[in-house]
């Protein structure tokens, strides 16, 4: 135990740390671990590797993974915005140099010495939309608007390039999100979604990828989208719980997955209601709405604009992509090539969430009252 009148940087990160997010995000990484090893060793096997080839690669990120969101929980709000920044730069970089010289996978180039740099521009974004759309809200002689309404498009026009409608969708809903928090007239808002709304109708007739999976997504089941792909993933997906039933098949005794060729990525959760049930499954979605219910709360209570813009961004980020993948396990919406949150493998998501985490923690902390004062005025 960590006494209270202790003063050192460990005990005064233990007792301003939120132990409930903490413990939520250990249990995650723990059930993580557990569902990789169900999930992954079919696909290692038809790849030709070992058989906890994909398993003995998690666990090697997991550990760079906790050391990292720990050492970002222990930045204060200043160097959480300084930190955000450089990572943006570095990961933007990264993305053009995605472009140039990476390697096409699946007919997209997001790929370059064995990372993804757009999943660290994800949390790097929310941070300086949440600094910007704060100073913005507190500062009328502050173009913070202006700037945050500015970072969208130098974002996801790179994203879209790649292509990588995914994250864009992903970005562009949290960014929504806290333009609505700002407090913007409605006009504003709606005015937004109109445009979201275009570019979404724009980016099916005019980019060929994005409108073979809605196609597939929208003709499943018909007979049109009978080859392996989107659909078929996502019929083999739902078949999975429909087999795996209340408690499941046990571990290991799944079967679909064998026949699922991202059954330890985008399809885990799948995975996890074959062979652990539908009470695994429920309980592993509890533990995501624990994460973002309580990251919300903390948030309507914190009288620090920035932290309070970030730490709604960061869950909002966290929750739609937990979401959005559980929906397309569920063939509720069309495939997006989206992880699972701390569950499904990916060295470069891995390590992303751990900073958005970090990030997270550290904002979230508590401080005293005339520190955060001191920081507004």
């Amino acid at each position: 135990m960590v006494s209270r009148v202790e003063r050192s940087p460990f005990s005064g990160w233990w007792w301003t740390v939120d132990r409930w997010l903490l413990s939520s995000l250990g249990a995650l990484m723990v059930m993580g671990v557990v569902f990789t090893m169900a999930g992954s060793p079919p696909v290692a096997e038809r790849l030709g590797l070992s058989t906890f080839y994909f398993v003995n690669r998690h666990l090697m990120f997991l550990g760079p993974a906790i050391v990292i969101m720990t050492i970002i929980s222990f930045l204060s709000p200043r160097l959480v915005r300084r930190a955000a920044l450089l990572l943006f730069i570095a990961g933007m970089i990264g993305v053009f140099a995605a472009l140039q010289y990476g390697v096409e996978v699946k007919g997209a180039r997001r790929w370059i010495m064995g990372l993804q740099p757009s999943e660290f521009v994800k949390p790097a974004f929310v941070i300086l939309a949440a600094w910007a759309f704060s100073e913005g809200a507190r500062r009328s002689d502050v173009p913070g608007t202006t700037f945050a309404v500015l970072l969208l498009p130098a974002t996801i026009i790179p994203f879209m390039l790649q292509p990588d409608f995914g994250q864009t969708v992903l970005i562009c809903a949290v960014w929504a999100g806290l333009f609505f928090m700002a407090g913007l007239h409605w006009l504003w808002v709606a005015g937004i979604g109109g445009i979201g709304a275009i570019g979404a109708i724009g980016a099916y007739k005019f980019l060929p990828h994005v409108r073979v999976r809605i196609d597939k997504f929208l003709n499943a089941g018909d007979g049109v989208a009978t080859n392996p792909g989107n659909s078929f993933q996502s019929d083999i997906a739902v078949e999975s719980f429909v087999q795996g039933g209340w408690l499941g098949k046990g571990p290991g005794e799944g079967t679909l997955k064998r026949i699922l060729p991202d059954s330890h990525t985008d399809f885990i959760f799948a995975v996890a209601g074959e062979e652990f049930g539908l009470v695994a499954c429920l309980f592993l979605l509890s533990v995501f709405a624990f994460i973002v219910l309580r990251g919300f709360l903390i948030a309507a209570r914190n009288e620090d604009p920035f932290c309070r813009f970030a730490t709604a961004g960061l869950v909002m980020l966290f929750g739609l992509q937990s979401a959005i993948n559980m929906a397309v396990n569920l063939h509720l919406v069309p495939a997006k090539g989206m992880t699972l949150p701390f569950i499904s493998y990916g060295g470069s998501s891995l390590l992303s969430l751990a900073i958005a985490m970090g990030f997270l923690i550290a904002v979230t902390r508590r401080r005293p009252r005339s520190e955060i004062f001191e920081r507004v005025e």
